[in-house]
């Protein structure tokens, strides 16, 4: 049965007015095949491939790629090469299913590659099970809050990936115009990336180094800024759009030009070496040193307050869910469906989400203690810090990729080992026995977080599409399966292959900034809890003023060259819809330069993974290539000034495009 339309509705971006519905793509009335063997087959067989992908390229360069968009390309690829009619919503279905990859590798390797650099041992199962429990959490737990995310709260939260994907996915089935203005940005966007992350024909990042009378105060105040001039962060700034880029950044201006140059003034005398993390005095770091040893602390005690405001303005809808649940399972209707409940918005009934929430806890239970700890106790407590952990910031988790398209799970990840290692210390539990069972309790919770943060962003999509959440969050657990195996063989043939320790190891920088942290607290060192509690105190004091805390952790958290370029992309979503007083022409101004943004974050992505294969396999070692790239350049101040010059004129371009949409 044909769709009604091939493009997203006029009010998919915006607060519906009373009275008003949001009819999505493809009606509830009027569904379109969703899972077929076709769909099936591409969403496993993605799962697979892109989560030895993402984990071997993580681990070897450093650098973790999101699947949900390369996959939704590749889904409409398949379907027009083949001339698969209406296949819209199975190309949804291979998205979500093959998108388990991505969040399930990032749970993965930030957490369990720590094993083996503080030189100890995991076995397959461990490996395995951490991510499939993990990545089961984090889909149980997000399901009761899918109606408030992506229904309850339409055109609250800019979804920027969730958006992305979207334009995509009906572009591609659609064709026609947008489809055109779509692969032009597409190209646009990932030709400038490429050459940005494969031939370095100008830097990657400027930063005020490279203006002479800057430098100074960069090197001798620790005032420096720097910006990512990517195309598709800019473009993830412009679906942010300004409010929450200007918050985001405002976090990251108090990080680098407050607390950076207030640590590095007051600890120019110092003579010992402070912090667990840190390897050099203070006087002899850098800006970027003093933020990652200990401003970033900040930030993490910023997004676990913001976290915790947030999970108690969210207790009714908690409560909520939690009361649904108890109320079917008494009542013995755990696993009906009410008839009269549209196929759009029909999720797994509450009762049995329940119920396997309850089954996961025991399995998860059993694995702590006949194959981590084999300590009745030690178990126990192990199993609630899972529970309790990823169940409360689930939310957080999901909260943070609406509004900004970057789950901070590395920051509750550590926060996570900081509080499993002091709790494990204080019932017995230390030395190796304790960082494994540790680094095992983070995996899971870090899975789970992530997971809960992409599959957030998969039913965004979905209703958005019209595709049925049910079937979404069903075969999610089969993606899921998948992707965790893949994870665990690849993990472990690596460590074989390459090892993550000593030289010519892989990189995996976040699994390296665990370990650093887990392995004084297992020896009883103290953790940076000052840094923890200023953060916290930021969030309260913005929540007091009416400032979204979790925002503006996020800025304080995450690098200041990753937040500029959003703002820069912010302002230009802000000076695209202010460009004229005609209402109509405003809006369909910045649907344009939606659909521009989303084709700069997909050609990014795809580029992205294409220059870190290439890059993997020596690609610019070739005789005939290597001449061509100029990475000593690229890093020099003019290649930095030149980077900046490139960048503004993506941001013109960006705003001449979407401007030039026509009234009609």
């Amino acid at each position: 049965m044909e769709p009604t339309k091939t493009s997203l509705p006029e009010n998919a971006y915006r607060p519906l007015k009373k009275g008003e519905e949001y009819i999505p793509v493809v009606p509830a009335n009027k569904p379109l095949p969703e899972i077929t063997p076709w769909s099936l087959l591409w969403g496993l067989l993605f799962s697979a491939i892109f989560s030895m992908a993402a984990a071997y390229l993580g681990l070897k360069i450093g650098q973790v790629f999101e699947a949900a968009i390369p996959i939704a390309i590749l889904a409409v690829g398949l379907s027009v090469f083949t001339g698969r009619k209406n296949a819209l919503s199975e190309n949804v279905m291979i998205q979500s299913i093959g998108a388990a990859s991505g969040v399930v590798v990032a749970g993965a390797i930030f957490t369990i590659p720590a094993i083996y650099i503080l030189e100890l041992d995991a076995r397959f199962f461990q490996i395995f099970l951490a991510s499939l429990f993990g990545g089961f959490l984090g889909v149980l737990f997000l399901i009761p809050f899918r109606r408030y995310f992506v229904k309850e709260m339409h055109g609250q939260f800019p979804f920027p990936e969730a958006t992305a994907t979207t334009e995509v996915l009906v572009a591609g089935e659609a064709g026609g115009e947008q489809a055109k203005i779509l692969l032009k940005a597409m190209a646009i966007g990932g030709i400038y990336d490429f050459i940005i992350g494969t031939f370095h024909w100008w830097g990657e990042v400027f930063t005020s180094r490279a203006i002479p009378f800057l430098k100074g105060i960069a090197e001798d105040a620790k005032m420096l800024f720097s910006l990512n001039v990517g195309a598709a962060v800019m473009g993830l700034g412009y679906i942010v759009g300004l409010r929450y880029a200007a918050i985001i950044a405002a976090g990251s201006f108090v990080s680098w030009f407050v607390f950076v140059p207030l640590v590095d003034y007051f600890g120019q005398d110092l003579t010992i070496i402070i912090g667990s993390t840190a390897e050099t005095l203070i006087s002899g770091m850098s800006a970027e040193d003093i933020f990652g040893n200990y401003v970033r602390h900040i930030g993490i005690g910023g997004i676990a307050i913001a976290g915790i405001i947030g999970i108690l303005k969210s207790s009714k809808i908690i409560g909520g869910a939690m009361k649904l649940a108890w109320v079917e399972i008494i009542g013995g209707q755990g696993l009906k469906q009410e008839g009269e409940v549209l196929r759009t918005d029909r999720d797994l009934p509450m009762g049995l989400v329940g119920g396997l929430v309850a089954v996961l806890a025991v399995l998860i239970f059993v694995f702590f203690w006949l194959g981590v700890v084999h300590n009745l106790l030690h178990a126990i407590v192990g199993i609630l810090i899972v529970m309790i952990i990823a169940f409360l910031f689930t939310t957080v988790a999901a909260r943070a990729i609406a509004i900004v398209g970057t789950n901070p799970v590395s920051g509750m990840t550590l926060m996570t080992l900081i509080l499993s290692s002091i709790i494990l210390t204080r019932v017995g539990l230390s030395g190796t026995t304790g960082m494994v069972s540790a680094l095992i309790i983070g995996g899971v919770v870090c899975t789970a977080l992530s997971m809960a943060g992409g599959f957030i962003t998969d039913l965004k999509i979905g209703y958005w599409l019209g595709t049925t959440p049910v079937k979404q969050q069903q075969y999610k657990f089969l993606g899921t399966l998948v992707a965790a195996a893949a994870v665990g063989l690849v993990i472990m043939m690596l460590n074989e292959t390459y090892g993550f320790v000593g030289e010519d190891a892989l990189v995996a920088p976040q699994a390296n900034a665990m370990a650093a942290v887990i392995k004084p607290l297992m020896s009883n060192q103290p953790a940076p809890w000052m840094l923890y509690v200023i953060g916290g105190v930021f969030a309260l004091i913005l929540e007091m003023i009416g400032i979204p805390p979790l925002a503006f952790a996020l800025g304080m958290y995450i690098p200041l060259e990753l937040n500029t370029p959003i703002l820069a992309g912010g302002i230009i979503a802000h000076l695209v819809a202010r460009s004229t007083k005609d209402d109509v022409l405003s809006a369909k101004r910045r649907e344009r330069g939606t659909l521009i943004a989303s084709g700069f974050i997909a050609g990014g992505a795809i580029m992205g993974v294409l220059s870190a294969f290439l890059k993997f396999v020596k690609f610019d070692e070739l005789g005939f290539i290597h001449p061509i790239i100029t990475e000593d350049w690229a890093e020099s101040d003019g290649g930095q000034l030149l980077a900046l010059g490139v960048f503004l004129l993506i941001c013109i371009y960006m705003y001449w495009d979407s401007r030039r949409a026509k009234r009609d």
